[in-house]
């Protein structure tokens, strides 16, 4: 079949890929000069199953309330809201009732752990080497923080995943690196757990999707999808080309491009930040991954550079770098690794260094699972709605998707 693909962040690429697997002819429309060049392009590069949960949870909404407070705040709103951000927020207190949280939780992380597995088959057999570290350590501050990991930590166990609870001095024989002025009451190991380049593993596997046939096309906006053909044929036209399928993975800008269809995606733009820099000395940096519990803050060491991550920003404009949100990253990674990265010195771009700052538009849905499948128009489906997940999420959700285009029985089901 003729298939068409709506963007090439890290979603799109392993739709592409999966789908020229199985022999079909993909064409990828992608508006950047690259792949992975918006949300996919600096995100934390966690992959951890285990803590792909719904941001929609019993006491989220208390959570957030303190956090507006906050100087150093995990998760923050700023206005202007736009159109439909009010509505999500409603649906999204109606997501964080005990009942709906727990199937959407038993969804992402079934989904997780299959995506964990498909990632790793494909790194195998394809022979992808890319940046990666296997461990991740979520670090806990004080004896209250251990305390409230509690429910987080029942959840582990109950699906599964290896994890251990550590004190730190263990902590630092993982991490030996980790700052030992900063008070640290305890840790959650999680061994088989990995942090890796999302863009890297991306535009390697674009060369295999490549080599199978497959046709990426950048600098291409996808204006309009139009259903049915003329003559009485069937089909779907995208940008006047006929297709026998269109998968819109399109990220934040997929509800608008559905919505002439009917298709109605309560989707928002939920922002995060990094930043990048060079490793100083190898000795004083990250082995792996670590997670600050107090901050939502991942610190990834991803090759020769270290990755500080976080914030969830619902509102504001999209091209304002909100400076708080920068400094409470650069709060977390002085607090734990002080002399691991390279971040002085001035430059135009930047503005220090040779750091790269980086804001992305996680694309949101109030509930918290990814939509993987059909979308109720003939021939439109949708792999879109992964938030801050998606990195964790792709490669699962490009297999489901697959065989659900070339009707195959799916291994797992949302």
């Amino acid at each position: 079949m003729k298939i068409a693909i709506i963007g090439a962040g890290i979603i799109g690429v392993t739709t592409a890929y999966e789908l020229a697997v199985d022999g079909h002819e993909v064409h990828v429309f992608e508006r950047r000069s690259s792949a992975c060049e918006e949300t996919s392009f600096a995100n934390a590069g966690v992959v951890s199953p285990g803590y792909v949960t719904p941001w929609a949870a019993p006491g989220m909404p208390t959570k957030v309330l303190k956090y507006l407070f906050q100087k150093h705040a995990p998760v923050r709103m700023k206005l202007p809201f736009k159109n439909g951000e009010l509505g999500w927020i409603l649906e999204w207190l109606k997501a964080c009732k005990p009942a709906p949280y727990s199937a959407t939780r038993k969804s992402l992380q079934s989904l997780a752990i299959y995506s964990a597995e498909r990632l790793q088959h494909l790194t195998k057999t394809l022979e992808l080497e890319y940046d990666n570290a296997q461990g991740y350590l979520v670090l806990l501050r004080t004896e209250q923080e251990r305390a409230q990991a509690e429910a987080g930590l029942a959840v582990l166990k109950d699906a599964g995943f290896e994890h251990k609870v550590i004190d730190a001095d263990a902590a630092r024989k993982i991490e030996p690196a980790l700052n030992a002025s900063t008070a640290l009451h305890a840790a959650i190991h999680l061994p088989n757990d990995r942090v890796a380049n999302c863009r890297q593993f991306a535009l390697l596997l674009r060369e295999k999707a490549q080599s199978l046939g497959a046709q990426f096309h950048f600098g291409t906006v996808a204006s309009h999808i139009e259903r049915g053909l003329e003559h009485g044929l069937k089909g779907i036209q995208l940008n006047g080309e006929a297709f026998d399928h269109v998968v819109v993975c399109a990220g934040v800008e997929s509800a608008p491009l559905l919505k002439p269809l009917g298709v109605q995606i309560p989707l928002v733009p939920v922002y995060g930040y990094s930043v990048s820099a060079p490793v100083r000395e190898p000795i004083d940096a990250p082995i792996s991954g670590i997670m600050d519990e107090r901050y939502k803050v991942a610190i990834s060491r991803l090759g020769n550079r270290v990755r500080v991550a976080g914030s969830a920003q619902l509102g504001g404009d999209p091209a304002h770098i909100n400076q708080a949100a920068i400094q409470t990253l650069y709060k977390v990674l002085e607090d734990w690794f002080p002399a691991a990265a390279d971040t002085k010195g001035q430059t135009a771009n930047s503005g220090r260094g040779q750091v790269q700052v980086w804001k992305g538009a996680r694309p949101m849905l109030p509930s918290g699972p990814p939509r993987v499948g059909a979308s109720g128009v003939d021939g439109v489906w949708l792999n879109l709605g992964h938030g801050s997940s998606g990195w964790a999420l792709s490669c699962g959700s490009a297999r489901l998707l697959a065989d659900k285009i070339s009707g195959n029985k799916t291994t797992i089901e949302l």
